[in-house]
């Protein structure tokens, strides 16, 4: 069954937040919608309503649109869709159409540097518009989805912060097991030493295939870039994919599960574990530990240190890390069988984030095949 098209600038109330992006508070108590594609926070809200934000503008063309409903602020280059009738239009069967979309969208979206969208470009965009009793089943079926997704993301958040927790009592708080009965010596328990980050880690780099030879691209070997860094503590997948041959001719080595990468410059300190072997471009380092032969103890010490990586990078901002950088940064080695207790109790609680991860990767694909059969009337409802 195919259904009518509607231009979204008929069905739709567009308009735009008004906030620079950098009004973004850390922890603060309304969502704060920007191009980024995790949702900041703020502690003003300007808006209390029912609304798709779409991104309006993204470096690489990238958007995401969110659904949500409530009390929320938004920067000024982020739309915010309302429907214009909701006998009409369901506003959040609208996010998924949008969703749909946004591979149009980026083909649509002009400029060099930075692709924006215009409200030009929003008016003229076909919507399918089944009847509104059709809209809402097809938001209670991909829904279940989104919703199964976002408590696997409650729940991985609570088991990131229960390993940073544990992380922080044993060695920043120094409650670690056996601490009642062993000595601090100038801020050291005994047994443990004081090293230089870089004399016990491996650094290493990366490097670009060509991007003029189609050959390199488009392979099955994921390649991180700071354009997949966000706060999750695992990498599964990257936006770019290389070939074989890419790999052979380029400066990356393919780096195994549980290499810890720490992004240089553009979005720069971001820290994630390989959950899958990947290669990655000069953008960032690969760190690994042969020596403490820990790889959650170094990617929890590093997230810890990344505060003091900001004010020691090079220039006034924090814009890039170089490998320099390392050998300022010292850390505390504990005894093996400490390092061989935590990661024996912290190992189950990362365990547990990467198969909720996993989980939500097969729900989101399950869901984003489902999609398309229902936009265009394949599957009778």
């Amino acid at each position: 069954m195919k259904w009518k098209i509607a231009k979204l600038g008929k069905i739709a109330i567009i308009k735009t937040g008004k906030l620079d992006s950098n009004a973004a508070v850390i922890g603060g108590r309304y969502p704060f919608f920007t191009c980024d594609p995790n949702t900041l926070s703020i502690d003003v809200w300007a808006y209390d309503t029912e609304a798709v934000l779409l991104a309006g503008n993204n470096a690489s063309g990238n958007y995401t649109a969110k659904y949500y409903k409530g009390k929320f602020n938004a920067y000024q280059r982020t739309y915010i869709i309302e429907s214009a009738n909701e006998e009409e239009l369901n506003i959040r069967y609208l996010c998924y159409a949008l969703n749909q979309q946004l591979r149009l969208l980026k083909t649509m979206s002009s400029g060099s540097t930075t692709k924006f969208l215009t409200v030009r470009m929003l008016d003229n965009l076909d919507i399918p518009l089944p009847s509104i009793n059709i809209q809402t089943e097809i938001v209670n079926i991909l829904s279940a989805y989104d919703d199964l997704i976002e408590n696997n993301q409650k729940q991985i958040k609570l088991l990131e912060e229960a390993a940073q927790r544990l992380y922080k009592e044993w060695f920043v708080d120094l409650r670690f097991p056996g601490h009642e009965n062993t000595k601090i010596t100038d801020g050291v328990p005994k047994g443990w030493r004081k090293y230089k980050f870089s004399d016990t880690t491996s650094i290493m780099g990366g490097g670009t295939p060509k991007t003029d030879v189609k050959e390199f691209y488009n392979g099955n070997i994921p390649f991180y870039t700071p354009k997949d860094s966000d706060d999750s503590f695992f990498a599964f997948d990257t936006i770019t994919h290389i070939s074989q041959s890419g790999l052979d001719n380029c400066n990356s080595q393919l780096y195994p599960v549980n290499t810890i990468i720490i992004t240089a410059r553009g979005t720069v300190g971001k820290t994630t574990i390989l959950a899958v072997p990947m290669a990655m471009n000069q953008s960032c380092y690969a760190l690994k530990c042969d020596e403490l032969n820990s790889p959650y103890y170094l990617f929890f010490s590093l997230k810890n240190e990344v505060a003091a990586l900001k004010t020691m990078s090079n220039g006034g901002v924090f814009n890039t890390i170089i490998v320099k950088t390392f050998d300022s940064i010292c850390l505390i080695a504990p005894t093996q069988d400490v390092l061989n207790m935590f990661e024996a109790s912290v190992s189950p609680i990362m365990e547990q984030i990467k198969t909720k991860a996993r989980q939500n990767i097969i729900l989101t694909e399950a869901r984003d095949r489902l999609l398309p059969k229902l936009m265009s009337g394949e599957i009778e409802l």
